[in-house]
């Protein structure tokens, strides 16, 4: 099986390369996915969360007030450093679990979007890393049509590798400045060619 990583910045794409990869067939894991599966009421690192950051940030229904948490986090780097520490190593088994179950499925392809790739070091462990990118004025009008407040922006930004450093260790681009069916047929130009 080929495993692969897909990545890129925030606002840049992945989510619809990896509705195109599903839509091919692949199997696809979203770590973003795992990440609120992890923070659901019950959940261990909701208690570990809770224990570091405060009650403060649970609604009465024992849910996480993600906004909340997101505001803390991406204006303060040791808190978000924090929430790393918690969430990272939990989400990395979610996804090798799968990755595993995958293997003993004899699936020919594979798919992790992973936005922290290689922040996170994971590169190691993919056989291929796709890259889903776009300039940085698209970018930041992407993340205005979600009603980011600005610094927010700025934090969230910041917390990743720029992205033309993302591009020169990955092995393919996706380049989505273009139309969604040029966004696809790369898709499938690149599956193709894995």
């Amino acid at each position: 099986m080929k495993l692969c990583g897909l990545t890129g910045g925030v606002g840049m794409g992945k989510s619809t390369a990896a509705g195109f990869f599903l839509g091919l067939g692949v199997r696809l894991v979203d770590t973003d996915d795992l990440a609120h599966e992890l923070v659901e009421p019950g959940q261990p690192a909701l208690a570990e969360i809770r224990r570091e950051f405060g009650a403060h940030l649970l609604g009465a229904d024992g849910r996480l007030k993600r906004a909340e948490l997101a505001r803390l986090v991406f204006a303060d780097a040791a808190a978000r450093t924090k929430l790393e520490r918690i969430l990272h190593p939990r989400i990395r088994e979610r996804w090798q679990a799968e990755a595993g179950r995958w293997r003993q499925e004899h699936c020919a392809v594979a798919f992790v979007v992973i936005p922290l790739l290689f922040e996170t070091g994971a590169e190691t462990s993919f056989d291929r890393i796709i890259c889903v990118a776009c300039s940085r004025a698209g970018q930041e009008a992407r993340l205005r049509a979600r009603h980011w407040p600005a610094d927010q922006v700025r934090g969230r930004v910041a917390a990743q590798l720029p992205i033309d450093q993302k591009i020169a260790r990955s092995h393919f681009v996706i380049w989505t400045e273009g139309s969604v069916d040029n966004h696809r047929r790369q898709v499938e130009a690149i599956l193709g060619r894995i």
